[in-house]
């Protein structure tokens, strides 16, 4: 990739500052940059490798004004971070677009239909009445069971494992060693000590422009569907439980784990190693902080919350606060009740 600073300009519609016909052919850090290079600048902390730096463009915020003189030619936009992660999609789509056809050894059943510009990797298995969509690409050792539905332009790459009558809509991203289908963890007491195992007959859907993290797990439904809506952003080792359903452009970071049957909302961000129990709603725009027990429902809209027992943010602060006094607060009880004692002599 080789473009000049008028090019990244146009494209991130930005305003060039200094020699619009300066090249650069590669992304790098601003501390690490050298000529030939283009950066960003998002976080003040980052300022003082800017002074410094050898980068041929830099990728500044509107409002940035440098306290000394920059030898890089500067692009100023609304925000470098967004900008910049433009440039990193672009970049990566290049990189992929080359890969096309269908390596061998591989495993692909007569009655699969495979779209347009295809990438089946060696070592895939694509099992019977699989639906691939044009511009999807199966990375090596992935595994696509009876009656899977795969859209446009999807990603699964190395290791990931569909299980049977799952659908993943177009434009998603499925990174290596995450399991979609699995069966729900469905057992019904005997009365006697044991557990009969329930059959999941239900499926997973998961909508459109979806990203999922390495070895993240989403059970399919004992019936129905487990439904990741459009637009979701799933961590690395997560866990979803069958029946759940996740509203549209939530986010979840690693090691969460969300018991059956939970409704989440929309435009949701929870933390990493939130636990929720099963059978609870949570309601739209609602922000949980990391490791968060969420044991009940909530149904305010676009709040906070944090700890366990989970409460608003502005409580968990008001406690911790309190918790940190309790050793002088300990202390002062004892001497008063010590005062007391002697005042009874």
């Amino acid at each position: 990739m080789q473009l000049t600073a008028l090019q990244v300009g146009i494209l991130l519609k930005g305003t060039v500052e200094g020699n619009p016909e300066v090249t650069v052919n590669q992304l790098a850090k601003i501390e690490d940059a050298k000529q030939g290079s283009l950066s960003f600048l998002a976080n003040s902390k980052y300022e003082q490798f800017l002074y410094g730096s050898g980068a041929s463009i830099i990728i500044v915020n509107n409002d940035f004004v440098p306290a000394q003189p920059v030898s890089a030619t500067l692009i100023r936009v609304k925000d470098s971070y967004s900008a910049f992660s433009v440039l990193l999609e672009k970049y990566d789509e290049l990189l992929k677009s080359t890969l096309t056809g269908i390596e061998e050894p591989n495993f692909i059943h007569p009655s699969a239909e495979l779209g347009k510009d295809v990438y089946i990797a060696a070592f895939a298995y694509i099992g019977p009445n699989v639906k691939i969509g044009d511009g999807s690409k199966i990375y090596p050792n992935s595994y696509l069971a009876d009656n899977v539905i795969i859209g446009k332009n999807v990603t699964l790459y190395a290791g990931v494992k569909v299980y049977f009558n799952c659908v993943i809509g177009d434009n998603c991203i499925i990174h290596s060693g995450a399991i979609i289908g699995s069966d729900g963890f469905g057992f019904a007491n005997s009365g006697e000590g044991k557990y009969k195992k329930v059959s999941q007959i239900g499926n997973v859907i998961i909508e459109e422009n979806v990203e999922i993290g390495s070895n993240t797990t989403i059970d399919r439904a004992t019936m129905g569907s487990t439904i990741v809506r459009k637009g979701v952003k799933l961590d690395n080792l997560i866990q979803i439980a069958h029946n759940v359903e996740i509203g549209a452009n939530t986010v979840i970071a690693a090691q969460t784990g969300i018991s059956g049957s939970t409704k989440i909302g929309e435009n949701c961000i929870i933390g990493g190693q939130v636990g929720m129990v099963g059978h609870i709603n949570i309601a739209n725009g609602s922000n949980i902080g990391a490791k968060s027990a969420v044991n009940n429902s909530i149904k305010e809209e676009n709040m906070s919350w944090n700890g366990f027992p989970l409460m608003s943010y502005r409580d968990s602060l008001k406690s911790q606060v309190i918790i940190k006094r309790l050793p002088d607060l300990e202390k002062r009880i004892e001497d008063l009740e010590k005062i007391l004692k002697d005042r009874s002599k």
